[in-house]
């Protein structure tokens, strides 16, 4: 028994050495249960007695009690056998595999995100990108730049491009037979779209955001937002035109908070789409030799904090005292450790937005003396903006409320902006709320 004893705790100690890697199997045989009589006290005391369970008794304890234990309690035989696991199968991804928003969305509409509708929508916007990203580059070699002679229901000269931009969401958006609604920047009403069959879902756009530096070959976009398809507003009301379009007007006319999707495309040293659907922020660059938009930054998360600011400074002494204390900050050294914010401004809400939410920091545009409520419009620019900072971890305001929750009462609606890490808009608030300080 002595043999068998010394033999399992050598066992059992190759056991616990047993490489990561191994699975150890450990059959233990062990004896009924038995009842030790311990011994008596003096006196009348009854005996005490203790049941001692030898299969769950660790080696050390079995060990030190081996030597000194009864033979009828030294029953336990173990056996380990140890067998490698199996390797597991390593899956190589193929060098041509690439993941395109029509992949993305397919994933997306398996996961029920999104329905099969609204996918045929972002594909249609995705398309309108596509043809105006080529219409951008050769704009210089195909006549359009410069003014088209009109002006927009804003009073803004309209580009030659701008117009062109315009007639190509149109068309696409028309064409995919999903939309019920369309309204456009550069349109004074909502328009009803007679070709459409299911999903009318209601889209707003800006064509072509900061095209007046088309001329100069500065990075300019097209912004949109996508919200739940509409009853009130139906193809059914055609035999009364106004009351129609008072409806579709109103239907239009929600808060950023109903956004079923934004999205904004940056034209530039390369196309870049970025779009959210409620579930993070996913990035997609246009690859010329394939035709199509490859995720390229998948769930962008736009940092906390970042010490870049991108505001119109020459509208400095239009400002109100809130913004221009909060500016004045920004540029005082001693505030920030000797090293004050960098300003970065193109002119472009796309290009500018763009950099904010890669790089983090902050993008501004006030209301002044001249334009109380600022020059970017809600529906258009300020609302799907703000839905995908948010969708990214970050804010958007208007100095005084969130953004998505302000309720449009006109298409054209215009609203001061303040976008970009969630740390800098919280900042730029405690001034603007409480009038500077």
């Amino acid at each position: 028994m002595a043999s068998i004893t010394q033999r399992t705790i050598s066992q059992a100690g190759l056991a616990t050495k047993a490489s990561r890697k191994e699975v150890v199997a450990v059959r233990a045989v062990a004896q009924p249960r038995k009842v030790i009589q311990l011994g008596s006290c003096a006196g009348k005391r009854p005996q005490l007695t203790q049941l001692f369970d030898y299969t769950k008794a660790s080696s050390v304890g079995f060990t030190a009690a081996s030597s000194t234990v009864p033979e009828e309690r030294r029953s336990v035989v173990a056996q380990a056998v140890a067998v490698e696991a199996p390797p597991k199968p390593v899956i190589k991804a193929s060098q041509y595999e690439i993941f395109t928003l029509t992949t993305w969305l397919l994933k997306e509409e398996m996961k029920g995100t999104i329905d099969g509708e609204l996918a045929t929508v972002i594909s249609s916007v995705a398309l309108a990108c596509k043809q105006i990203s080529s219409l951008v580059n050769r704009a210089g070699i195909s006549n359009l730049t410069g003014v088209a002679g009109n002006q927009n229901v804003q009073g803004e000269d309209q580009k030659k491009l701008d117009v062109v931009s315009n007639e190509v969401f149109k068309n696409c958006l028309a064409s995919s037979g999903r939309t019920g609604v369309i309204a456009s920047e550069e349109e004074d009403q909502p328009v009803a779209v007679e070709e459409t069959y299911s999903g009318n879902y209601i889209v707003v756009f800006d064509p072509l955001d900061g095209s007046s530096n088309i001329d100069a070959g500065i990075s300019v976009g097209s912004i949109f937002g996508i919200y739940e398809p509409s009853e009130e507003c139906s193809l059914d009301a055609m035999d009364d035109p106004q009351k129609m379009m008072e409806q579709c007007v109103v239907n239009v006319c929600q808060p950023g908070s109903r956004l079923k999707c934004a999205g904004y495309c940056l034209y530039s040293s390369s196309t870049v789409l970025v779009i959210t659907i409620g579930n993070g922020v996913f990035g997609f660059t246009m690859d010329p030799l394939i035709g199509e938009f490859v995720l390229t930054h998948p769930n962008v998360r736009i940092p906390e904090a970042g010490k870049i600011y991108s505001f119109n400074e020459g509208n400095y002494a239009l400002w109100d005292e809130g913004v221009r204390a909060y500016m004045d900050s920004l540029k005082d050294p001693a505030k920030w450790g000797g090293k004050p914010y960098s300003a970065r401004y193109i002119g472009s809400l796309v290009g500018d937005f763009h950099r904010t939410l890669l790089y983090g920091g902050i993008y501004g545009y006030p209301g002044d003396a001249k334009n109380k409520n600022g020059k970017l419009r809600l529906l258009y620019e300020c609302a799907p903006m703000s839905f995908i900072a948010e969708q990214a971890g970050g804010a958007g305001s208007t100095g005084t409320a969130r953004v998505l929750d302000v309720n449009p009462e006109k298409v054209h609606q215009r609203v001061p902006l303040f976008i970009g890490s969630k740390k800098e808009v919280e900042y730029l608030e405690s001034f603007t709320k409480k009038g500077g300080k």
